[in-house]
């Protein structure tokens, strides 16, 4: 059997799936959306280079926006659960098939971490008074991505659940404080120091007991990974449902629980479960934290308006994805609810975790003071007309779906 071209096969098999439905992506405007917002960012980004305020914190931002990218990490393997069986007896080979996935891992998110690092370059450069040299920075962000990609590719061999989390916290600090040390500290301290911390962490992985191919592991990862871009396109157009990773949060356990329990809130039940365990969380919880950031640093200009109404539109359209969930089970079919009923508690749900967004979002922006109470009101006002008009729009899909139907 030839592993590398099973695997070309996969890759190919999967992509193809995928690309019929990139034409309803492109008609559904999101390419003139993103082209707008690239030139308008550009055009700001210009005239900030060029008159970067007194003070600016560029070591902060660009550890902000180059650490994430250097430890993001993940892999396309495309192995299905029958691998278990039939792929068992060449175990022995699959270094083969599993060299691909991981050299593609590093190299498509080296080279999206490079295209924001130059992007970086030139506010990083006029900012700071101390810069690093080009070339050698860009050598320190690919020897580390490299590390910290074999590290959480380590992770997933590892026996141990509790071994693999506590390995990923230690990438994730060992990676920050490598950068921050490059940032903050004399070149030649900061680069023994990185050899430093690069040895131990390389011995440190040699410690846990790992499998030679984590069978199970890997398929629930490639799971959630294609589950992932599925879901994506479901934004802009029906595709298949893929099954997503489902996390127990016991410490958000009680929130849903309090619902009375009847016909009129047991879809809201429901959803709020869905909501709590599923990958929506975490997503939505990252985008109100990094746009309260941007709310906050961006506070009193009317930029900060845009960037406040953009992450609003994403927490919203993430949101929207839980309009999807559960709408091909047949147990919700035959449960004595309503579609009224149940469209109605999902909208109104989706419509209360969307306000509470907007309000958490627009809070910073009081960072701005009486001065910028002008711009904070419309924010607050544009808001509002942005989560009225998504629950209008979401609202009105959902009846012309039940209509087709």
């Amino acid at each position: 059997m030839d592993l590398k071209l099973l695997w070309k096969q996969r890759r190919t098999g999967f992509w193809n799936g995928i690309l019929p439905y990139l034409g309803y992506v492109i008609q559904s405007g999101v390419a003139m959306v993103f082209l707008f917002l690239v030139i308008a960012f550009s055009a700001w980004y210009t005239s900030f280079v060029q008159n970067i305020p007194a003070g600016f914190p560029i070591r902060w931002i660009a550890l902000l926006l180059l650490a994430p990218l250097v430890l993001f990490s993940s892999y396309r393997t495309y192995l299905h659960p029958a691998d278990i069986v039939f792929l068992r007896p060449q175990e022995y080979r699959m270094q083969e098939y599993l060299k691909n996935s991981f050299a593609r891992g590093i190299i498509y998110k080296s080279l999206g971490m490079l295209l924001v690092f130059v992007t970086l370059w030139p506010l990083y450069v006029r900012a700071d008074q101390d810069a690093r040299p080009f070339g050698w920075f860009i050598v320190l962000l690919l020897l580390w991505k490299g590390l910290a990609s074999y590290g959480a590719w380590q992770e997933l061999r590892m026996v141990q659940t509790g071994a693999a989390r506590g390995y990923r916290l230690l990438r994730w600090a060992l990676t920050i404080l490598a950068i921050a040390a490059w940032l903050w500290q004399p070149p030649l301290r900061s680069v023994w120091f990185l050899l430093l911390l690069a040895a131990l962490y390389v011995v440190a992985l040699r410690f846990p007991v790992k499998h030679r191919i984590a069978w199970e592991r890997l398929i629930q990862v490639e799971q959630g990974q294609a589950g992932r871009v599925m879901r994506t396109l479901g934004w802009f157009v029906d595709v298949p449902s893929s099954g997503q990773k489902v996390s127990a949060r016991r410490w958000l356990s009680k929130w849903g629980s309090g619902l009375p329990w009847n016909a009129g809130k047991a879809y809201r039940y429901l959803i709020t479960k869905t909501f709590i365990r599923t990958e929506v969380f975490t997503i939505v919880l990252r985008l109100i934290v990094l746009g309260m950031l941007l709310s906050w640093w961006t506070a009193g200009s009317y930029f900060g308006v845009g960037v406040y109404l953009f992450f609003l539109l994403l927490v919203g359209v993430q949101l929207g994805a839980l309009r999807r969930s559960h709408g091909e089970s047949f147990w919700i079919m035959i449960y004595p609810i309503s579609a009224e009923s149940r469209r109605s508690q999902v909208l109104g749900f989706i419509f209360n975790l969307h306000a509470i967004a907007a309000l958490l979002m627009w809070l910073p922006m009081w960072a701005a003071g009486m001065s910028g109470l002008s711009v904070t009101g419309i924010a607050l006002v544009l808001g509002a007309l942005v989560i009225y008009l998504m629950r209008r729009s979401q609202g009105n899909k959902w009846l012309k779906e039940e209509e087709d139907e």
